[in-house]
């Protein structure tokens, strides 16, 4: 998963009951069944295409949105084709609707559900619908579609899902938002930023120099409405006395090597092969291959 994409409510990965309302409740019916790994799978199938005038709601449970200002909606679903059902011309349906609700808690137990609340995203329909054949054939005709929800105000949302007479299973239902994560980029540290509403707009962001780093122009990056960064501009540098390494600056490092009583000779891995002479104190510097400094002392 990547980590421009957080995740607010996977049905695929939730191990309990969801808990979502049914209205009326003999409406959507609620099927949990277990893969090979024994993890439950959550689905939610209607299909009363006999009967004229359907108006069947399923609601999901409270999504908090966090810091998102709006929200992708993922559904994955088979729609069955009405042409492969006998006599139901007049009845059958191949779409559902996609509808939400924003509020700043859980609505309390109990509450009369009012479809007029709610705001409608879009209608779905089906690329792949199945057919008769298709069920003999263990043929599963997935279908994908994502709608974008917002602008977003609240601190949590509703989704439901109107159904008026198709035949559907509703096999999964994933809600996420884009960001752009924290990066370090030019020795300065940029945080975690949700976009703009307005998908055309880029967020300017300003970064924090590293410690031991100042500032040469004002480091600044763009967070663009998927989650990517976008037009580097400045920079920091690192202080005097510290040296640029793995994004990060680090003091130079020196090392004092004392040697008395006679001559000794120093080989370092890194480092050439540095001897002291007679009874003078003798300094001798070198470098090793990471740019450190050694320094040699030595006295009879």
């Amino acid at each position: 998963l990547s980590l421009s994409v957080v995740v607010l409510l996977d049905t695929t990965t939730v191990l309990g009951e969801l808990d979502w309302k049914t209205y009326p409740v003999n409406g959507w019916d609620a099927i949990t069944e277990m893969d090979e790994q024994n993890r439950p799978i959550h689905t939610f199938q209607v299909c009363h295409v006999m009967e004229l005038n359907q108006n069947n709601w399923l609601r999901s449970g409270w999504i908090q949105r966090q810091a998102a200002q709006r929200v992708y909606v993922e559904l994955r679903f088979t729609l069955r084709d009405c042409n492969s059902i006998p006599w139901v011309s007049g009845t059958c349906k191949e779409t559902f609707n996609l509808f939400y609700l924003q509020t700043d808690e859980p609505l309390t137990a109990g509450v009369r559900f009012r479809p007029i609340d709610y705001a409608k995203v879009d209608t779905i329909a089906a690329d792949e619908s199945f057919t008769q054949t298709d069920l003999g054939d263990r043929v599963l005709r997935l279908n994908t579609e994502v709608r974008e929800v917002g602008p977003l105000t609240q601190k949590g949302f509703y989704l439901a899902f109107q159904d008026v007479g198709a035949c559907i299973a509703l096999v999964s239902v994933k809600v996420f938002y884009k960001r752009c994560p924290s990066t370090l980029r030019n020795l300065a540290v940029f945080p975690d930023t949700v976009p703009h509403m307005d998908s055309s707009s880029l967020v300017e962001v300003r970064g924090a120099c590293v410690e031991n780093a100042e500032e040469r122009d004002t480091p600044k990056l763009y967070c663009g409405a998927d989650g990517d960064w976008l037009v580097p501009l400045g920079r920091c540098v690192c202080s005097i006395g510290h040296e640029e390494m793995d994004g990060y600056c680090r003091g130079k490092r020196l090392f004092l090597l004392f040697f008395v009583r006679g001559c000794v000779c120093v080989l370092h891995k890194h480092c050439t092969l540095v001897c002291c002479t007679n009874s003078i104190l003798k300094f001798t510097k070198a470098a090793d291959t990471e740019g450190n400094k050694w320094i040699a002392m030595g006295r009879k």
